[in-house]
């Protein structure tokens, strides 16, 4: 449905514990106890500055536009910050807030003449959205959690902000509803992906800028991955440190090693022995500075949607990625899987704008044995430039 969105009164949800066990290798934020051991693994919350890349490109607007939003940090405290006009409609009940309190600002943000809800956060905070406003009520999800398998989200914080950008500005917009997916979090820490439709939300779907809901499941294409096994192996050096990312097709590497290591974390390797485990970004920067020697990253994209770095191994935090460098990139990944991007760029969304947009350009894809592709690595914008 084509229709125009005036967007004048902008709902704004942030959910200030989205993604913030990431870094720490905990692949989720579902729960008080999650949320603790981040915290106390140092790592900082991401969501609010996500949130204020995409809140930046309507800062044009500012004069024109309200904010719609719960108290201190569930929005008010982002809002005013990044200077707009703002009414708060109510607070959480809890401290933490809590899945209800998201399902309830929800309500009452629309119920106070909200044109649209842009809310930050992962797939937990799309099933509120589900549970509070069904599927007829417009919003826009920026990625601010681990998991983010569901389509209703932007690519980016960036191209989520070009989507409100667009809408402030009255253009025409194609509204459509875009699928939520269930992912057993208690499963997807032991390594296994179990996800479900749970709903629908009505998405504003701009060009590009709106991810694929995550092909689930193993890659099945047996022979192409131990294909790629086979050529990674012979190009591993000796004495480099290898960051081996989560995914099937990177654990086919380590199960053709014999070294073990684990499907949904990111694992050391170093002369083809697993030196750590299921590591958190402190730890991976500890390991970089007491190597001292070369470091690669061996990662491979999410099947549907494209990304690279980003969804699910956020454990590359911008300071590991600056320390190893995008010419120590090893990516991997079947031409099956290329294939299904339908020409859509690979994408890279480290939670540092700067970053994507000089690592965006052609990039090398390891697709079988002795067998290597160019591919475009975008920024998250639409656009890919060459390096």
């Amino acid at each position: 449905m084509r229709r125009e969105v005036q967007l004048k009164k902008l709902g704004l949800i942030i959910n200030p514990w989205a993604g913030v066990g990431g870094p720490a290798g905990l692949k989720g934020s579902d729960g008080v106890e999650t949320v603790r051991q981040a915290l106390a693994a140092g790592v900082e919350p991401q969501s609010h500055r996500r949130a204020a890349v995409a809140l930046e490109a309507l800062k044009p607007y500012a004069d024109g536009l309200e904010i719609l939003c719960y108290a201190r940090d569930m929005g008010e405290s982002l809002a005013r910050e990044c200077g707009f006009r703002v009414t708060v409609v109510g607070e959480a009940e809890s401290s933490p807030s809590t899945p209800a309190d998201t399902e309830r600002a929800a309500r009452v943000i629309r119920d106070a003449g909200a044109d649209l809800i842009v809310f930050a956060g992962g797939d937990g905070t799309a099933r509120n959205m589900v549970n509070a406003l069904g599927d007829d009520f417009p919003v826009l999800g920026i990625p601010a959690g681990v998991k983010m398998h569901s389509a209703c989200f932007a690519i980016s914080p960036k191209a989520g902000g070009e989507v409100l950008r667009r809408l402030m500005a009255g253009q025409l917009v194609d509204l459509h509803q875009r699928e939520v997916r269930d992912i057993d979090e208690k499963s997807f820490r032991e390594g296994r992906v179990s996800t479900r439709y749970y709903g629908e939300l009505l998405v504003p779907e701009e060009g590009h800028f709106l991810q694929a809901v995550k092909n689930a499941g193993r890659e099945v294409e047996e022979l192409a991955v131990a294909d790629i096994a086979a050529h990674v192996i012979e190009e591993l050096d000796p004495g480099t440190l290898y960051l081996v990312g989560p995914g099937s097709t990177t654990m086919a590497l380590l199960d053709e090693l014999g070294c073990g290591g684990t499907l949904l974390g990111v694992d050391l390797l170093r002369d083809g022995q697993l030196i750590a485990a299921d590591v958190g970004a402190a730890q991976i920067e500890r390991a970089i500075e007491a190597h001292r020697g070369p470091v690669k990253i061996v990662l491979t994209a999410i099947g549907g949607q494209g990304h690279l770095i980003g969804r699910g191994n956020q454990q590359f935090s911008p300071g590991v990625l600056r320390a190893v460098g995008r010419d120590n990139l090893m990516v991997v990944a079947t031409k099956t899987k290329i294939t299904q991007l339908g020409g859509r760029p690979l994408l890279v969304d480290s939670g540092d704008p700067q970053l994507d947009e000089a690592w965006a350009g052609f990039i090398r894809v390891i697709t079988g044995y002795r067998d290597t592709i160019l591919y475009p690595l975008g920024n998250g914008e639409g656009s890919v430039h060459v390096l």
